[in-house]
């Protein structure tokens, strides 16, 4: 059988790693069976593919929010019918790298809360935390089960030009998209069983389960099977869909605030059985929104005296509050650092290179170089304020520049990668290349478990960098292919 297979006429972007074929337009061995199926099969026969999935994942009633004009619309999930493949040996090592990462920034979160021998030794400025608005003080001197604070994490991944994996952001706060990943799996096996049949695929769908054991594992109370509940916002939040998604999967209550009280230090859920005492919350709404008593007096979205009960140790938080300080693009920089201090390991997987604007010779190049540079603000997510320097325009450029003069602590700049791409089928019926990248979910808790891949989210316009479903990315299902078996 012939390891080589030239997809013609796809033509992928010079100096751009893509994941499906080589610079001389051969499939990568990973990918074989799907450059396959495409070269036996028709444009219309793809075509009638990406229009089953579609209609799956309309009557699944696969959804999400993007908030719009002060409206909230729900939109049909975005899922290219090519799927990403990445060879089980490459995916080996990153694995381990992004597990070695989540170790790492646990315990430096579990420092800074408790001796903070890492600003006293210099590793990571004093400033630079202290002055965190993700620094809680209500959260000092707790240790939470396993020392363990941000028990489940998102890290973003992209490839540079040669191929390698580098992490672009931690996602320590509520991390969003694996329920996707999971609905992607499915419909993707609905669509193409035969590629299943044939093809070793590392499954994702036992994270659910995973997901439940971990959090069990932090209850407080050894004696009972815990309760375990999942606390959302409600039903307009943008996640909505994936907060209900989890709670079915794992057989847990889903929860509001109103559905939970404290009594004596202790979190109860009203039950149709009466109230009954809950371990573990898995939250999904930020740090300070989760008690007015403690933090934000107007968050009509926490439960008054949770903080209290968490630090009784009579209810545990995933994550716990206070794991956003390390959610910070500015202490992403020091990430390697704190590796090495910590583990006494060189880190497993590179930052992308990063100017902190708050050190003046590196903010000094930042504002000579922003239509070069990607601009990212330290503490927003879903790819809200940042500058794309290249294809700003001179105002866009001018706005940012003011912005990081007034508040330099607030901005990192990273250089504009060429993301790696992967064959997207367009609108007009043809393959063509779309950047993208990748969120694999990390849990750490009395095990720590990284997921087979994760949500590859694509780029749809070309030559955008611009993935995030909420700006008019999409996603596609991502394969860890085992082809040495």
């Amino acid at each position: 059988m012939s390891d080589v297979i030239a997809l013609d006429p796809y033509r992928p972007y010079p100096d751009c790693y893509d994941e499906l074929v080589d610079a001389h337009g051969n499939a990568r061995p990973q990918a074989l069976a799907i450059t396959r199926f495409i070269m036996q099969n028709s444009a219309d026969e793809l075509a009638a593919r990406q229009a089953e999935l579609d209609r799956t994942i309309s009557s699944m009633g696969v959804s999400f929010t993007v908030y719009s004009d002060s409206q909230n619309i729900d939109r049909a999930w975005p899922l290219d019918v090519v799927p990403r493949t990445i060879a089980a040996s490459d995916w080996e090592r990153t694995s381990d790298g992004l597990k070695q990462r989540l170790q790492a920034l646990n315990l430096f979160i579990d420092d800074l809360y408790n001796e903070q021998k890492v600003l006293k030794d210099g590793i990571v400025p004093k400033e630079l935390v202290l002055n965190s608005k993700n620094f809680l003080a209500p959260c000092q001197g707790f240790q939470p089960a396993y020392g363990v604070w941000a028990n489940i994490c998102g890290t973003d991944l992209v490839r540079d030009g040669e191929g390698r994996f580098l992490v672009l952001e931690d996602n320590l706060r509520v991390p969003s998209g694996v329920s996707y990943m999971l609905e992607n799996r499915t419909v993707m096996k609905r669509v193409f069983p035969e590629l299943f049949a044939e093809t070793t695929i590392g499954p994702v769908d036992e994270y659910p389960v995973r997901l439940w054991d971990m959090l069990a594992s932090l209850s407080p109370r050894d004696d009972v099977t815990p309760r375990i509940v999942v606390l959302t916002p409600g039903i307009y939040n943008s996640a909505y869909f994936e907060h209900s998604f989890l709670a079915q999967q794992m057989g847990c209550l889903l929860v509001e605030n109103h559905d939970l009280y404290v009594e004596d230090d202790k979190v109860f859920v009203k039950t149709l059985r009466g109230p009954e005492q809950v371990d573990v919350i898995y939250r999904r709404i930020d740090d300070t929104f989760i008690d007015p008593k403690v933090f934000r007096k107007d968050s009509a979205l926490g439960v008054p005296g949770l903080i209290g009960a968490w630090r009784a140790g009579n209810v545990a938080i995933a994550n716990a509050p206070g794991s956003g300080v390390a959610d910070d693009k500015v202490i992403y920089a020091f990430v390697p650092s704190i590796i090495r201090y910590y583990l006494k390991q060189d880190p497993l997987i590179e930052n992308v290179p990063t100017f902190l604007c708050m050190d003046e010779k590196e903010r000094d190049h930042v504002l000579a170089n922003l239509d070069k540079l990607v601009v990212k603000p330290a503490n927003e997510s879903g790819g809200y304020g940042i500058l794309i320097g290249p294809r700003a325009t001179e105002e866009e450029r001018a706005r940012c520049a003011a912005a990081i003069r007034e508040n330099p602590r607030n901005f990192i700049a990273q250089p504009t990668l060429n993301l790696s791409t992967a064959p997207t089928l367009c609108e007009e019926g043809v393959l063509e290349p779309r950047h993208l990248d990748l969120r694999p979910f990390i849990l750490q808790g009395e095990k720590l478990y990284c997921t087979n891949g994760g949500l590859s989210r694509v780029a749809l316009r070309r030559g955008s960098l611009v993935v995030n479903s909420s700006q008019g990315g999409g996603s596609k299902d991502t394969w860890i292919i085992n082809h040495g078996s």
